[in-house]
């Protein structure tokens, strides 16, 4: 399977905390490319929350997680995280991980476009 796979989701009361994993399956996360969180709320359209170069590090966060939220990533697991905390009701959505690769040697890191392989999702739920 050459997608990530997404795990950690759940129902978590508001203020709280949960981890999403994101696994490269079948293959890794190579070291000049992009790693992004998206989610979907019902009748939404889908945005972007986070994202890691996985080459430098360096992170990106939408404004309305910033401050609460940190994407990482664990090279030895071969596993990009992210940390959600002070969970809120409007929080709730289905949580995508994607990867992104070209040869430009620069990423639209917030645009869905840029990502080539994406994964199944997790569901996060948060009730007030």
């Amino acid at each position: 399977q050459v997608q990530p796979v997404e795990s950690g989701g759940g129902s978590v009361q508001a203020g709280g905390s949960l981890r999403l994993s994101c696994a490269a399956s079948g293959y890794a996360f190579i070291t000049n490319s992009i790693v992004g969180w998206f989610r979907q709320a019902p009748g939404k359209e889908r945005e972007w929350v986070a994202s890691i170069y996985t080459r430098s590090g360096n992170t990106y966060y939408t404004e309305a997680v910033k401050g609460r939220t940190t994407i990482s990533h664990d090279n030895a697991k071969n596993t990009v995280l992210l940390q959600m905390d002070s969970l809120r009701p409007e929080d709730t959505a289905m949580y995508y991980c994607a990867e992104g690769r070209n040869d430009r040697g620069y990423f639209f890191h917030s645009r869905e476009a840029e990502y080539t392989s994406w994964g199944q999702g997790t569901q996060v739920t948060v009730s007030s």
